[in-house]
């Protein structure tokens, strides 16, 4: 019998915005990953040193394995996009990154025999595999979570948000223990490991579980060509991304590797001080991660970024000017520096969150153009560009320090002449850097109105195509 069928597509409505108990078990693995991202960037530099490492050794191990890891998220990417099991695409991912990361942590921050270069760079590889299985999973899926223009900036500012609140924690152990842990000190090191490897599992298994996870009717195609490779990498929209968020990363990133020599040494804070200011520069995130997500639903994303860039000039600026405190000196003395460091903090909050977000429209263009879902492909691109920003910062300023004869090891006493080339390398990089980056969204045509479009033609097809199988399921023969 012939069946007359009705081909009027009606648009679909657009999904309600994701509940935010759902928001926030999704976002809970950022906690422990951006935890162990300080503890990485910040602290273990230093603390390799101190054992007995010099600089040039250090940046080498570092700038290898950010080498061989930076080609790993594509792979990573690629195996994402074809991943298909009864739970999902990212959660197998998430469970398998977490013990790897667990594991290589505990060897990095509890090191035992020979600490030498080769143990560095061997269980920084095995952590960093974990971790990039658990970032590029998570940014991701974040993308197929939210769909639209304005509830990708609530949800990845609401990521953003929980993650600041997680090196938040660990910035605050000094006040928890009563000075027992400090970040900083090699002797507590075992306990921040601790911390970590407890906090990560419990995350990653509520995400797994409370976060729903819906494949895209294109994501069920064959397998991808390098035709489509270059239409998604080729995009003039996804380029700018990729170089803005190169540079951006590179502005703020040169800063991580002497935050703490900058400021105990040319600032005159101990150690214990130290970390506590890092608690006001990161939990302004907290705040300007929702506001700029609010900025971005007003303005759009790059104009959102650009302001942010000019703003983190004015303020990086004024945190240069801040005097010297001295021994002796009081709390209040450091006001001026930690409303310094909330200004900067607050800014250089909105870059990460709306270049992921931008990612995300991305992934919807490409999606609409080449019928394929690149999602996880795509985003290992800026998690790319992330690794080679870390790498270009220690390869420069470690070896400068050297040069100028800057001694690192835990309470050396350094010369005038080594403070100021530390005070030179902690200037100039992170303005410059972070105007380029914003200088490169001039010209950016991917706003809400073309997304909204791209959206739009999205869902129609969509639900043409499940239509389509739908009809195709019952003329089926049995």
């Amino acid at each position: 019998m012939t069946a007359t069928t009705a081909t009027t597509i009606v648009r679909p409505a657009l999904r309600p915005a994701t509940s935010l108990p759902t928001l926030f078990a999704f976002a809970l693995p950022g906690m422990p990953l951006a935890g162990m991202a300080l503890v990485y960037a910040v602290y273990l530099p230093r603390f390799y040193v101190g054992l007995g490492n010099g600089f040039a050794a250090v940046a080498t191990a570092i700038a290898a394995v950010r080498f061989l890891d930076i080609w790993l998220d594509p792979f990573l990417g690629f195996a994402m996009d074809r991943t298909r099991t009864p739970i999902g695409r990212y959660r197998p991912w998430l469970i398998l990154g977490a013990p790897i990361a667990m594991f290589g942590t505990y060897r990095l921050l509890v090191p035992d025999g020979k600490v030498d270069t080769g143990y560095l760079i061997l269980w920084m590889l095995v952590t960093y595999a974990g971790a990039s299985m658990l970032n590029l999973a998570v940014a991701a899926w974040a993308a197929i979570l939210a769909t639209s223009y304005n509830e990708r900036s609530r949800v990845y500012g609401l990521t953003q948000g929980l993650a600041v609140i997680g090196s938040t924690g660990l910035l605050l152990l000094p006040l928890f223990t009563g000075g027992a842990v400090t970040l900083g000190k090699a002797a507590s090191m075992p306990a921040v490991a601790a911390i970590l490897i407890v906090a990560l599992p419990l995350a990653v298994i509520a995400c797994a579980i409370f976060t729903p996870e819906k494949i895209t009717a294109s994501a069920r195609e064959g397998g991808f060509s390098f035709k489509d490779l270059w239409l998604a990498v080729s995009k003039p929209s996804l380029v700018r991304i990729v170089l803005a968020d190169l540079v951006l990363t590179l502005g703020p990133g040169t800063t991580a590797p002497l935050y703490v020599y900058f400021f105990h040494d040319a600032k005159g804070f101990n150690i214990a001080e130290v970390g506590f200011l890092l608690i006001f520069y990161i939990g302004a995130g907290v705040v300007g991660a929702p506001v700029w997500g609010q900025v971005a639903r007003r303005l759009g994303k790059h104009r959102t970024v650009q302001i942010a860039c000019v703003c983190y000039g004015i303020t990086q600026t004024i945190l240069m000017a801040m005097p010297r405190v001295w021994p002796g000196h009081t709390p209040v003395d450091a006001i001026p520096t930690i409303c310094g460091m909330i200004g900067v903090g607050f800014c250089a909050s909105a870059f990460l969150l709306l270049m992921r977000a931008m990612v995300a429209d991305v992934v919807d263009e490409v999606r609409l153009d080449s019928g394929r879902d690149l999602t996880s492909l795509l985003f290992s691109l800026v998690t790319t560009t992330t690794k080679i920003g870390t790498v270009i910062t220690v390869i420069i300023v470690f070896p400068i320090l050297n040069l100028v004869g800057y001694n690192g090891k835990e309470g050396a006493v350094n010369s005038p002449h080594a403070i100021f080339g530390l005070e030179m390398c902690y200037l100039f990089a992170p303005i410059i850097l972070v105007f380029v980056g914003g200088a490169m969204f001039f010209g950016y045509t991917l706003d809400a109105k073309r997304h909204g479009a791209i959206r739009e033609a999205l869902e129609a097809r969509d639900e043409e195509m499940s239509l389509a199988a739908a009809e195709e399921s019952l003329i089926s023969p049995l």
